[in-house]
């Protein structure tokens, strides 16, 4: 038996559970990873109250999570991969709050040794989400990205990925994240009322393309600075969707391999961090869920079921 995450009805993280699970057995195409590390993402505490039980519906008893790093443990038939032993990070197929996880290979890639396990779960939703939404935006060297919400889970890959590529950066935070921006290469302006005026009072001619985070209704300005809503990219208004701008809807595991390479290189080139905002044990999962829905962070936090 194991240890793992569930919970038999929707609701607050009250109703959540440690349970003794059966072993999971690696099926043809899939490996076994001892859990070392599960990202917490604002996705899991959603599914948790059943808001998107229309989308992802959850058998209940259910559990959380798909960002993991991890220890290969068993290795299903037809897997050649990766072997038992092996350090890997990337997302998992079944809930990943637990002390065991199936993970199918093609979303996973070998861990360095030089990236801590805490660094490794965080990787795989919001740094794959961003590498993709900046492709899809085809952000280059020389432009000015608009970036809401930037210090988020999102935002925080989204900026250092952009910074790289050779763009300006200038994103929205609440002022207690300025320095943090500043550090990335971001420049830093607070959200609400005027922020088109504070926009343009850095960069006069507008953005060349935004990237909405926040879904604090600041579509019409972005789309003003943007000087249309082409180039305008939300994850979270969908109420918006009339307006022309494009809409994304991540999907863990998606792209993986070639956005955690180009994270990976960069964490290791010293371009890119992640700051840990706190670490959680299984028993302490709750607390974790009502930190991340709380959004009064500056970094990500992270299972550790060992």
């Amino acid at each position: 038996m194991s240890l793992a995450v569930q919970f038999t009805e929707y609701g607050t993280p009250d109703v959540l559970r440690i349970v003794d699970v059966p072993p999971l057995t690696a099926g043809p195409g899939q490996v076994r990873l001892a859990v070392r590390a599960a990202g917490v993402n604002p996705i899991d505490w959603k599914i948790l109250h059943g808001s998107m039980r229309q989308v992802m519906p959850v058998d209940l008893p259910g559990g959380l999570g798909s960002d993991v790093a991890g220890v290969v443990d068993q290795v299903g038939e037809g897997v050649t991969a990766f072997n038992v032993g092996d350090e890997v990070l990337g997302a998992s197929i079944t809930p990943s709050y637990a002390q065991s996880a199936l993970a199918d290979p093609a979303a996973l890639v070998a861990k360095p040794a030089s990236v801590p396990w805490e660094v490794a779960a965080t990787l795989a939703g919001t740094g794959i989400t961003a590498w993709e939404v900046l492709n899809k935006l085809k952000i280059s060297t020389g432009e000015t990205l608009l970036v809401h919400a930037a210090a988020g889970g999102v935002g925080t890959f989204a900026v250092q990925l952009a910074v790289a590529r050779g763009a300006r950066v200038i994103g929205t935070a609440s002022e207690r994240n300025h320095e943090q921006l500043r550090s990335f290469g971001v420049e830093p302006v607070t959200y609400g009322k005027g922020l088109v005026d504070r926009v343009r009072a850095i960069s006069p001619h507008g953005v060349d393309a935004v990237l909405d985070a926040s879904g604090r209704g600041e579509i019409p300005d972005s789309i003003e600075l943007a000087g249309g809503p082409t180039r305008v990219l939300s994850l979270v208004a969908f109420g918006a969707a009339d307006t022309g701008i494009q809409m994304h809807m991540a999907e863990p595991g998606a792209g993986g391999p070639e956005a955690l390479g180009d994270i990976l290189a960069l964490i290791e080139a010293g371009r890119l961090q992640m700051p840990i905002a706190g670490t959680y044990p299984l028993d302490e999962v709750a607390a974790a869920l009502a930190v991340s829905q709380s959004g009064h962070l500056s970094g990500k936090l992270v299972v550790l079921p060992a």
